[in-house]
């Protein structure tokens, strides 16, 4: 079998069982913007096609058909049409309709703006509502109102990185020491996972994220509760926390912890996956993060806790998971 037969075939297992489709998928768009980028390369799609059966029916043609001697006009006539003028129509109109959306894919939002910061290797996120005083500081998830446009504004640390939720739209650079902006508009409530999409260190691969659409209401009431102050529970959990030293790194507003290195944890609880989206919210994967982080996580900053006892990890774990 033909490599180029290898590889369609490849593809075509590769979409029926699903590799086509999921939460981090092109094809599973849940946004304005990436159900226009699919039809995008749908229409490109159907140009490349018509192109290469014009061009390889041509050569078919004039090689197995027409065999015999060609007038110097035809000839000049089949090389201007087919190799120049057909794909100069065909490749123009393509590139046209492509500018032509590529406005409403920076148009400004409407009202909330949000700010994330690449780090290495997690995500700040800081939601900006128009009157509010101060940001609204989350991490390693991203949530947004469905059915509105939210300008995002993209930032990085030291290192370059590539923002992208597939399921929601296009991908965006973040470079130190510049501001880039997109848009997004969601239009179905539900989770789509994104990643980083530019190499940007050992855990480059592990750096990922949810995305979480909510209806308007619940988005505002989210955002509500999430600008409040954590009511973390009283107990050996806590007073572990605070004894290891890791309000230092994490903030929890509402408590002494005012560290920045780290994620803020105010509402750690309420997140949908932990250790930038790569671990589920679970007691187990949540113990071993603490336990060892950078064996989850090659070169992650979070010093290891492993002189902690099990008890201990599970407690500590416990008393984070009360932080809804």
């Amino acid at each position: 079998m033909r490599h180029g037969h290898r590889a369609a075939v490849g593809l075509l297992i590769l979409c029926g069982a699903g590799g086509c489709h999921g939460p981090q998928s092109v094809f599973s768009a849940g946004g304005a913007d990436a159900i226009e980028l699919n039809r995008l390369f749908a229409v490109m799609l159907v140009g490349a096609v018509i192109l290469w059966l014009s061009l390889n029916g041509l050569f078919f043609h004039v090689t197995r058909r027409r065999t015999g001697r060609m007038s110097r006009k035809l000839a000049e006539a089949v090389i201007i049409g087919g190799g120049i003028l057909l794909p100069v129509v065909v490749l123009t109109a393509l590139l046209a309709w492509g500018l032509s959306i590529m406005p409403d894919q920076r148009a400004p939002g409407e009202g909330l703006r949000v700010r994330i910061t690449g780090e290495e290797w997690w995500w700040r996120v800081e939601y900006l509502p128009d009157g509010a005083a101060g940001p609204v500081i989350s991490a390693n998830e991203l949530r947004l109102p469905a059915g509105r446009r939210t300008e995002i504004e993209l930032r990085a640390g030291r290192v370059i990185h590539s923002f992208w939720v597939p399921g929601l739209g296009g991908k965006t650079d973040m470079i130190p020491g510049r501001t880039t902006r997109m848009s997004l508009e969601p239009v179905t409530p539900g989770t789509y996972r994104g990643q980083c999409a530019e190499f940007c260190g050992a855990s480059h691969a592990l750096m990922a994220l949810n995305a979480v659409v909510l209806d308007e209401g619940d988005f505002a009431r989210w955002l509500e509760a999430e600008a409040a102050p954590a009511r973390p529970e009283e107990g050996e959990g806590r007073a572990i926390f605070f004894r290891e030293g890791c309000g230092a790194c994490h903030t929890i507003r509402g408590t002494p912890a005012a560290g920045a290195v780290g994620p803020d944890l105010t509402h750690f609880g309420g997140r949908t996956s932990l250790a930038a989206g790569i671990l589920p919210m679970e007691r187990a994967a949540l113990v071993s993060w603490i336990a060892n982080a950078g064996a989850i996580k090659p070169e992650a900053q979070m010093p290891a806790f492993a002189h902690l006892s099990k008890t201990d990890l599970d407690r500590l774990a416990g008393w984070l998971e009360s932080l809804e």
